[in-house]
């Protein structure tokens, strides 16, 4: 691709369009001084708004409430099996006789009582996270947005630089070819080394577009799971968690009542309650992996820090 005006480096610039370069500067720069700052200065602005980006986005990470939620579902999860169903099994005259049965079923329905407390806390951290989100995903998505912007801007300008580049040493083997003074072999000389600054500029630039997209490609995946991990949460909190109260507390007041469980209240209540067991089982262990995912982003986003340190 041809490239334009505009793309190609200053020292290929006339010294008239250089001078009106530093005139619309309002500053009295040197073309030599002019030369050498751009090719140590590229990209400087991007890099310098993708660090208050990153910034930002850490920020955002840190408001993250899952955490909590996971608490409160590893206490639900601890407490189920304190609900023994075992004695609710134990049917026949003996049990009627001796008021076995009654006892045991005062025992469940306060067991019941207590865990039903701890699944309430359940059911209000997950309405309370999912309220938030609408909010907090938005300011993200905007944060996201920008940050793709000046990552494709960074990347642009490295793609300019590195044709700017490819001209310079063309131009420098063209005039390396002719027979020139010591002016001109100077001049040569000075542009060699001002090839090397942009070559070194490169280096850092890629190095922190590279971090960024990183970084950016790690958000996105994050995004992605914690959506997911929200609606699960929210499915297990208004289907199976309610689902397990309904049948639960069924068979509590039953048995509470006058000591007997019903076998159909006692075989739905155990499914529902192996159920939710597993439903939290898997819910904890996608808590766990996200964890994990967030230690790796914040990993991400310190190395970009770093990378953009570098070329700030």
């Amino acid at each position: 691709m041809d490239s334009s005006p505009d793309d190609r480096t200053a020292s290929l610039m006339t010294p008239a369009k250089l001078a009106q370069v530093a005139g619309s500067a309002r500053s009295r720069v040197s073309p030599t001084a002019f030369l050498d700052r751009m090719a140590a200065d590229i990209g400087h602005q991007h890099v310098q708004h993708l660090g208050q980006l990153r910034q930002e986005l850490e920020r955002q990470g840190q408001l993250d409430q899952a955490e909590a939620v996971q608490s409160v579902l590893q206490r639900l999860l601890d407490a189920l099996p304190r609900l023994d169903f075992a004695p609710l099994q134990e049917r026949g005259w003996w049990a009627g006789i001796t008021g076995k049965g009654r006892s045991a079923g005062s025992a469940f329905a306060a067991a019941f009582d207590a865990i039903d407390d701890v699944a309430r806390e359940v059911v209000a951290a997950a309405a309370a996270l999912q309220k938030q989100q609408p909010a907090r995903a938005a300011a993200q998505d905007r944060t996201l947005v920008e940050f793709d912007v000046e990552y494709k801007a960074l990347d642009k300008a490295i793609d300019q630089s590195a044709r700017w580049l490819q001209d310079m040493r063309n131009q420098i083997k063209a005039r390396q070819a002719q027979d020139s003074g010591a002016d001109a072999q100077q001049q040569i000389r000075d542009d060699e080394v001002r090839c090397e600054l942009l070559v070194e500029r490169l280096k850092v630039l890629r190095a922190a577009a590279a971090a960024s997209q990183q970084a950016q490609q790690e958000l996105l995946a994050l995004q992605a799971r914690r959506s997911e991990l929200l609606q699960a949460l929210a499915r297990t909190a208004t289907v199976h968690l309610q689902g397990w109260r309904s049948t639960v507390s069924a068979l509590a007041t039953a048995v509470a009542a006058d000591g007997k469980a019903p076998g159909s209240l006692l075989d739905d209540a155990l499914k529902a309650h192996g159920k939710l067991r597993k439903k939290l089982d898997a819910l904890l262990a996608d808590c766990d992996q996200l964890r994990t995912h967030e230690a790796t982003l914040v990993r991400q986003l310190a190395a970009m820090g770093e990378q953009l340190a570098a070329a700030s």
